[in-house]
Formats: structure tokens, C-alpha cells, sequence
């Protein structure tokens, strides 16, 4: 088990690797200048210079990749042994050209609401997903199979701002059942936190969860007819205990992959969500990092969210061993 998590945490840092030199190199070779970029509307040509030796922008490429590198491990002194010398400690992703202040205390201060995000919908879609799935599957061809897939056929084919717009208008606008979607710390406020917090997860589970359900569905149908579940029900054991240790236990693999996934995919930033409910968590400070060309933001959050993407994947591995050992001798 050791030697096999070591080697997918081996793979998870060559991938994180080769993620940073081609993000790192997309946004510096790019025409645009950074220190144009970060000089504001209003420069000179000497304050460009002058920001250029402050960023180092002035260095080769391979040099400046490595002293980025060795940022985020050790930390960064830009200026060094001038009066002005500044101080990045690790992990130092630089500082953002728009509001000078070090990306790391940016992606600190968003994650929270990204989580509680991630965290709060990934619990309601995993509950109404797996359940209307085994329903499904346990209740074939009748009139509760096929409502329960027309309705997930019907959210599968929907989009997050469309649901997201509709929630709130009726929700929010017109019944004044939950407050405008926000963010407040679970810690100080945890009721304002759930209210503010209900929309977004309701539209994500809503949306989400049909795909867990159709999923569920199908792999229980498949594993059914499997051999050995038939050997299992041949030596009278009961109809429970072959749903819930054989057939969910073998159709749950795939699920595994997706929730991995999707789970990492929003703690990178759930980007239209955020859009939409306007929260700001790292999908909104993308975006607006994206709008104001802000270069050390988007490359902050791009190998953040590659970090959460990776150790997902990581975890789904570690599972698919727990519930199946033949894959550890792979």
C-alpha cells in the first residue's frame, strides 16, 4: 500500500510540475509586457524599467522560472540587498499587479467561501444522487424509475445559470424565503452562513446529482447480473445484504472518479457559481483576475486549483484500492 501511494504521489508532482512550467510559461512569453500590466494606466518609461528590475522581469526565462519555483518552496526576496528589499514568504506566488498584495493572503482570504461551497453541495448531491439511484435500480421499470430519471434527464440537460437566476428570483426576490447569496464565516455567523449558502447548494446538487443518479442506476443494473451476485442470492442471503455489499460496493467505482472530481474541480474554483450568486471565493477572483489581466493572480489560481484537482485524484486512487485490492498490484 506504501510503495502505491507513494508512486501516485510521485505522478501527482510531475503533473503539478509540468502544470506550473506551461502556466508560468504561457503568461510570460505572451506579447503583453507584466510590467506594463502592473504600471497602471498612468507610467513612464522609467517607472516600467524600474518595475521590471523590481519583478525581475529583467532576467532569462529559465531564471525566472526558478526563482519562482523556489518561491513557493523556500520563500522570495525581490531587491535584494536594497533598501527597498521586500520579503515573499513561502509559498510565494508573487504579488498582484492590481492590488499589491501577495497572492497567496488572496487565495487565503477566497477559500473559505470555495469550500464552503464545494463542501455543503457535495453532501447534498452525494444524499439525493446515490438514493434516487439505488430507487432506480431497485424499482426497474416502474413508474418511480422512470420519474426519477426524467427528472434527472431534465437536470442533467439544464445549466447553472439558468437554475441559479431562477432559484434566486423565486427564492429571493419574490417569496423572501432565503437573503441574497453571500458569504459569512460559519464560525461567527453560521445561520447567515447556511442561508446565504442554501441557493448555491441547492442549484449545484440539483444539477449534480442527476449525473450520481443515472451513474448509481446503471452500475447497480450492470453488477446485477453479475456471477457472483447470482452465487450470493443461490446461498440465501438476504436482498440487503447483496444490494448494499455487493452490488453497491461494485457499482460505486465510477461514482468514486466523478465525485473525486467534480469535489476537486470546485475547491479549484467553482467559477460560474460564484459568477452567479456573486460569492467571492476563487472562482470570482479568477475571473476578475482574468478581466484586469492581474498575471500572478491567474497563475496563483490555476496552480491552485491544479494542486486540488491532483490531490483528488490522489485520494480517488487510494479508495479504488480500499475497494478494490487488485488495483494496488498495478
Amino acid at each position: 500500500m506504501f510503495s502505491y501511494l507513494l508512486r501516485r504521489l510521485v505522478s501527482g508532482t510531475v503533473v503539478l510540475g509540468i502544470v506550473s512550467a506551461i502556466v508560468f510559461g504561457i503568461f510570460f512569453i505572451l506579447p503583453a509586457d507584466p510590467a506594463r500590466l502592473s504600471c497602471g494606466k498612468t507610467c513612464s518609461e522609467e517607472l516600467i524599467v524600474k518595475i521590471r528590475h523590481t519583478l525581475e522581469l529583467d532576467q532569462t526565462l529559465p531564471v525566472q522560472y526558478g526563482r519562482f519555483i523556489k518561491g513557493i518552496f523556500v520563500g522570495r526576496t525581490y531587491l535584494k540587498g536594497t533598501p527597498a528589499e521586500l520579503n515573499c514568504t513561502a509559498p510565494c506566488l508573487g504579488y498582484s499587479f492590481q492590488t499589491d498584495q501577495p497572492v497567496t493572503a488572496l487565495l487565503k482570504d477566497r477559500l473559505p467561501a470555495t469550500a464552503s461551497i464545494a463542501f455543503g453541495a457535495s453532501i447534498l448531491w452525494l444524499l439525493i444522487g446515490l438514493s434516487s439511484g439505488i430507487v432506480s435500480a431497485l424499482r426497474r421499470g416502474t413508474w418511480i424509475d422512470k420519474f426519477s430519471q426524467g427528472v434527472a434527464l431534465g437536470a442533467a440537460s439544464l445549466q447553472i445559470y439558468f437554475v441559479g437566476l431562477v432559484l434566486q428570483f423565486i427564492f429571493v426576490n419574490k417569496l423572501a424565503w432565503l437573503p441574497a447569496p453571500g458569504y459569512s464565516s460559519p464560525l461567527h455567523y453560521p445561520v447567515d452562513w447556511v442561508k446565504q449558502m442554501a441557493l448555491p447548494w441547492i442549484t449545484l446538487a440539483f444539477l449534480l446529482s442527476a449525473i450520481y443518479s443515472r451513474l448509481t442506476r446503471a452500475g447497480m443494473i450492470e453488477i446485477m447480473g453479475e456471477d457472483y451476485v447470482r452465487t450470493a442470492r443461490a446461498k440465501g442471503l438476504s436482498n440487503r445484504t447483496i444490494n448494499m455489499k455487493h452490488v453497491l460496493r461494485g457499482a460505486i467505482t465510477p461514482i468514486v472518479t466523478v465525485f473525486g472530481l467534480d469535489l476537486g474541480g470546485l475547491l479549484g474554483g467553482a467559477v460560474i457559481t460564484e459568477y452567479v450568486f456573486n460569492i467571492p471565493g476563487l472562482g470570482k477572483l479568477s475571473t476578475d483576475a482574468v478581466a484586469n489581466l492581474d498575471l500572478p493572480v491567474i497563475t496563483g489560481t490555476v496552480i491552485f486549483s491544479a494542486v486540488f484537482i491532483i490531490v483528488a485524484n490522489i485520494l480517488v486512487d487510494l479508495l479504488y484500492a480500499v475497494l478494490d485490492p487488485k488495483v494496488r498490484i498495478q
